[in-house]
């Protein structure tokens, strides 16, 4: 895997077959207090043949790891800089028709519903995964309540970090902005869970655009499939 920055700053870790002119690409955006390699296993597991890249957060903290923005109430922090940041990252390594993918865990939830709500028509699939969505109102909420993306949203049954209030928000949010595919996973707390990854990987299946084929073909090749963590990623 090669690294690259783009003039927003942000790091970006890619997979061996990035490229610029791809039609889809896999972003991933880690949680609070991790960092880009905290996601990226999941890159070639999500959508086998289609390039990723795993974003770092802007903000480093000092008990290490890095955040998307400061930790408050979840939901309340405006969220543009680190959008703006993360959209100039794309536009620097794709082309300008590319499509993306946007997913992310927990705060990195929150980011993948971002490009979507500023920037939708780039937007290929958005998959939120132990995550909420910002509370006010975002410069493309309206068309996308006429237009309904498709969003994926898993969480777990016993999650402790994302309270009630937000997950209702979420819940509402998506219920109206999106055609929804919403998976409440029994027993997992703040975390990705097996089955939620092959949840996504058959989400993801039919939403790559013109990268389907590749994904197929890989999908055929892959005989035994297993994500490199049991049971859960960490914590973050």
């Amino acid at each position: 895997m090669a690294g690259s920055a783009g003039p927003g700053a942000l790091y970006g870790e890619l997979s061996a077959d990035w490229t610029r002119d791809a039609p889809v690409a896999l972003i991933l955006f880690h949680g609070y207090g991790a960092d880009e390699q905290d996601l990226a296993p999941l890159g070639p597991v999500l959508a086998p043949a289609v390039p990723w890249a795993a974003l770092r957060a802007p903000i480093e903290l000092a008990h290490g790891g890095y955040a998307w923005f400061p930790l408050v109430a979840l939901g309340d922090r405006d969220p543009a800089g680190a959008t703006h940041a993360a959209w100039q990252w794309i536009d620097a390594h794709l082309a300008p028709d590319a499509k993306v993918v946007a997913a992310g865990f927990s705060q990195g939830g929150l980011m993948a519903t971002q490009l979507l709500r500023t920037r939708p028509g780039r937007v290929a699939a958005t998959v939120v995964l132990s995550g909420f969505v910002q509370a006010a109102p975002q410069p493309a909420d309206e068309r996308l309540a006429a237009e309904r993306p498709a969003v994926f949203w898993g969480r777990g049954s016993r999650d402790p970090m994302i309270n009630a209030d937000a997950i209702a928000r979420t819940g509402q949010w998506l219920a109206a902005h999106s055609t929804l595919t919403e998976r409440v996973y029994p027993g997992l707390a703040h975390g990705i869970g097996n089955q939620e990854i092959a949840d996504v990987r058959a989400f993801l299946r039919e939403r790559t655009g013109s990268g389907l084929a590749a994904f197929l073909r890989a999908e055929r090749a892959v005989k035994v499939y297993a994500f490199p963590l049991p049971g859960t990623t960490a914590v973050r």
